[in-house]
């Protein structure tokens, strides 16, 4: 009965509240869910054609650079004509945020970013792509029989000490049948009372980073609780790159699968996996293109950068916005039958835990918090060069503020509740991986020392 008053009181209200048009999203996109391929298509094509219009005329930025390529709306019909078009990158939205707000705007949310590529941006959205959001998740989530509504537990970056304005967030989510629990501290302690958490919530459906929820499982495993009974129908994993030995423990742990999906808070949701194990491109919602080093697009089982356009972000549009990220697209449909076009894989992401002075295990994300707060930061990389010391290089840009090393500093002290020793570094520039990948957070903790990804000790 709560599910019910639920998805079609409390949810359907509290969208509509927000100027949300989700549920008519949410139609739509189960429709696509049963179209051919054909099918697919064409309606991808209307939906790129009224965004190329739309941006065309109202949209500064998007003008300005389809008339220096030569461009005109009647010449971007169908998704292989993007290619024509300049890459948008995090430099283009950072630089040109006025322009990319359309001159017939409704109200736009300010949205920060940049945990997975230490590349600070803060980026607009309008009400109707966050209501696509909304939507996709909810669509994916239906794929394997839940929805708001199902009671859920999210183990997600939520700030430990909390403001009054998150306090009634917390409300509202517990009137929709969802509970927030802070990844950011995962010690010993912390990990038994969500434990416990677990144990009585009768929740249906848990989400969050993959690396936060395997210790858990490891904890559980330690101190020998079995939550293969506790009614749970799938666990959801996103923010970090799932990885196998993560999976198998997860499913064990509580007796359901693992579903995976893949986006960004600039990206809006990219891919869901579905209960057949395709991990699904939500191609009516969002055009991806897989390109080489010289933006050629590649062949399925190659690995190429992820490039989206999404179909939803007219008021302040991302147009063939390159992520960093690399997929390889899978040369075979899915046997779920959808026509949706499926991802072997994603690479690109990886949000390592670190080790605080006392033992805590700190998801990385919680360093880049304060960092990326401040304005005139291009770029940044932090190095945890011992088990109290650290090394933030910076790439500064214009509007640096000279109380950022205090601020920093500060964040990370509270954070990790001792003396640090912060030293700065400012390049004009950050190396990348030989794979061409950047990594944002990394540890060069001497042996001996605790490791990345270190469990919880068993209890003696």
């Amino acid at each position: 009965m709560y599910k019910w008053l639920v998805w079609n009181v409390f949810f359907r209200v509290h969208e509509w509240a927000k100027r949300h048009e989700t549920y008519a999203m949410l139609r739509e996109m189960e429709a696509a869910d049963q179209l051919t391929v054909d099918g697919l298509e064409k309606l991808r094509e209307r939906k790129l054609k009224e965004l190329i219009e739309y941006t065309y005329t109202h949209v500064p930025f998007i003008r300005e650079r389809m008339r220096a390529a030569g461009l005109d709306p009647s010449q971007i019909t169908r998704p292989a004509d993007l290619v024509r078009l300049p890459l948008m990158r995090k430099a283009d939205v950072r630089a040109n945020r006025q322009a990319l707000r359309s001159d017939i705007a409704g109200p736009l949310s300010s949205f920060t970013t940049g945990g997975s590529t230490g590349e600070p941006l803060i980026f607009d959205l309008a009400k109707r792509r966050v209501a696509s959001r909304v939507a996709c998740r909810q669509r994916a989530s239906r794929w394997w029989g839940v929805s708001a509504g199902d009671r859920e537990i999210a183990i997600w970056g939520a700030p430990v000490e909390l403001t009054r304005q998150d306090v009634i967030r917390n409300w509202r989510d517990r009137l929709l049948a969802s509970r927030l629990l802070s990844a950011f501290e995962l010690n010993e302690p912390t990990i038994s009372r969500y434990l416990d958490i677990l144990e009585r919530s009768k929740c249906r459906q848990l989400f969050g980073y993959p690396s936060a929820i395997y210790l858990i499982c490891r904890q559980a495993q330690n101190e020998g609780r079995n939550l293969r009974g506790l009614g749970l129908k799938v666990v959801f994993v996103t923010g970090e790159v799932l990885l196998p030995y993560q999976r198998e423990l997860i499913a064990e742990t509580f007796n359901c699968p693992v579903g995976n999906q893949y986006g960004g808070r600039d990206t809006a949701l990219i891919a869901h996996e579905c209960p057949q194990g395709g991990l699904h491109v939500l191609a009516d919602a969002v055009i991806v293109e897989l390109l080489d080093s010289e933006g050629k697009p590649v062949s399925p089982g190659e690995v190429g950068e992820i490039v989206i356009t999404d179909l939803y972000s007219h008021e302040a549009p991302f147009i063939r916005y390159a992520t960093g990220d690399m997929a390889v697209q899978s040369p075979k449909p899915c046997s779920c039958g959808r026509s949706l076009p499926v991802l072997e894989r994603v690479e690109g992401r990886s949000n390592d835990s670190i080790v605080a002075p006392d033992g805590r295990i700190i998801n990385s994300l919680a360093l880049i918090y304060p960092v990326r707060a401040i304005e005139g930061i291009e770029h940044f990389q932090v190095c945890q060069t011992a088990i109290d010391a650290f090394t933030v290089r910076i790439v500064r840009g214009s509007g640096f503020p000279p109380d950022a090393e205090e601020r920093i500093r500060k964040g990370w002290v509270q954070l990790l509740r001792a003396p640090l020793d912060v030293s700065f570094e400012y390049p004009a520039a950050l190396p990348v991986e030989r794979s061409g990948k950047f990594r944002h957070v990394i540890s060069l903790m001497e042996e001996g020392q605790p490791a990345r990804h270190a469990a919880p000790s068993p209890r003696t």
